[in-house]
Parts: C-alpha cells; sequence; structure tokens
C-alpha cells in the first residue's frame, strides 16, 4: 500500500504570515526522500493554503505523483489542465468548512452531470481522475459509470468514531464500499482524519492502493522533522 502525503498545511503555516516560509517544495522533496509514494496538494476556490503558483512549481519538481484535489470550478480545472498532475481529485467544496466534511454526492444529478463534464476533459488530458466519496457501496457502479478511475473513500467518520461500536462500524463501512468499487472495476484510495493510531486497520484492508494522509504527518513534523513523520507513517503502513 502507498502513502500520498499531503502537505496543505505546510502552506497553511506559510499563509498565517503571507510569507516566503516554510517552503513548500523543501516539504515535499524532504516527503519524497523519506519514502512518499506521492504528493497531495488541493487547490481550494479560496486559496486559503496552496496557491496557483505552488501548483506550478510542485509540478516541476515532484519526482513521484502529484495529486491534485479540486473541486470542478472552472478556473481550476484549466490549471490541472495546464500543469497535468499524475491525478485529480475531484472533491466538494464549501467555503465555510474548515477541511473537507464529505464526499462528492454524485447521486444529486447536478452535480453528476457537472462532474461528468470535468472528467471527460480530464481524463482526455491523459489525467487519472479519482472521485472522493462517502462509504456507500451502492454507488460505485455509478462512479464507474461516471468515467472515474479511481475513488477516494472518505475516512472521516471512521476517524472521528469515538466508541468501538462505532469505529467497528464505520470500518465495515469503509471494508463494504472498497469491495464493491473493486467489483464495479475501480481502483481505490483511502483519506481524511488518518493518524498514527488509526490508520493500522485501514492499512490492513487488501484492496485499498494508497492512504492519503496529511494534517497528522505536517503536526508531528513540528517536533520531529519532515523525515521522521514520513518514514513511521511509512511503517505503520508497511508493518500493518
Amino acid at each position: 500500500m502507498k502513502l500520498g502525503v499531503n502537505i496543505d498545511h505546510v502552506a497553511t503555516l506559510r499563509q498565517a504570515r503571507l510569507a516566503k516560509e516554510p517552503d513548500l517544495v523543501r516539504a515535499a522533496v524532504l516527503a519524497e526522500k523519506a519514502g512518499a509514494d506521492g504528493i497531495t496538494i488541493h487547490l481550494r476556490e479560496d486559496r486559503r493554503h496552496i496557491q496557483d503558483r505552488d501548483v506550478r512549481v510542485l509540478r516541476q519538481v515532484i519526482t513521484s505523483r502529484l495529486n491534485l484535489e479540486m473541486a470542478t470550478s472552472d478556473d481550476i480545472v484549466e490549471i490541472a489542465l495546464e500543469v497535468l498532475p499524475e491525478m485529480v481529485t475531484l472533491v466538494p467544496e464549501k467555503r465555510e468548512e474548515l477541511t473537507t466534511e464529505g464526499g462528492l454526492n454524485i447521486a444529486d444529478k447536478s452535480i453528476r452531470l457537472k462532474t461528468e463534464e470535468v472528467i471527460k476533459k480530464l481524463k482526455g488530458a491523459g489525467i487519472e481522475v479519482s472521485l472522493f466519496l462517502d462509504s456507500n457501496p451502492e454507488i460505485m457502479e455509478l462512479a464507474k459509470d461516471m468515467g472515474a478511475d479511481y475513488i477516494e473513500i472518505h475516512t472521516g467518520s471512521y476517524a472521528d468514531a469515538e466508541t468501538e461500536e462505532e469505529v467497528e462500524k464505520e470500518f465495515l463501512a469503509i471494508k463494504a464500499t472498497m469491495e464493491a468499487a473493486i467489483k464495479a472495476g475501480l481502483k481505490v484510495n483511502a483519506g481524511h482524519g488518518l493518524d498514527y493510531k488509526n490508520t493500522t486497520r485501514i492499512a490492513q484492508l487488501n484492496g485499498i492502493e494508497e492512504l492519503n494522509i496529511g494534517h497528522s504527518i505536517v503536526a508531528k513534523s513540528i517536533f520531529n522533522g519532515i523525515e521522521e513523520a514520513v518514514k513511521e507513517m511509512k511503517d505503520i503502513i508497511k508493518n500493518a
């Protein structure tokens, strides 16, 4: 199983002072050096952390794989078509949210039609497309029919579960969604809210190709350095 390291919150710290540091390129290079299989960034409509220039610069320096998380906004689609990341993960977005709160509602016809239009453009440019979705086995065939190559299962509810019963319920929902996605012909990633305690069980699921993890790695890197933080998470995944 691979590890995609999300470095959005390195940019969050930089943007707090509108400064040049911490350097996003250095963070990406050190994460790759420590074993990251890919770098993930989210270019949000409000540009609260990652900026347009970051996407263009990182495209030039990343040697693993760039996964660009984004909404279906026309201006951001144009940037994706310009820089050509290896993968785009389409996510829902609300200006007032602190972080992405859930998966795309592809059951909504208007959302589905807009998303299908964007998928067609991105795949026409040779970009693999993933849909960020909540655990729901019943919509995996729909995701495949829309043209997606991957889905990324939103693990936030699992990460936020407080009791053993809730954890078990959310884990089984993730497992069932993974199995339905594979059956539909989709590849599967997962992420959101995963940390150094709750990742092990998700990493034991044989069928998930990559975990995208950001906040917990960046938080640990403040005390341990980003290379050590990435190595520790890689070890957790490897030993699961």
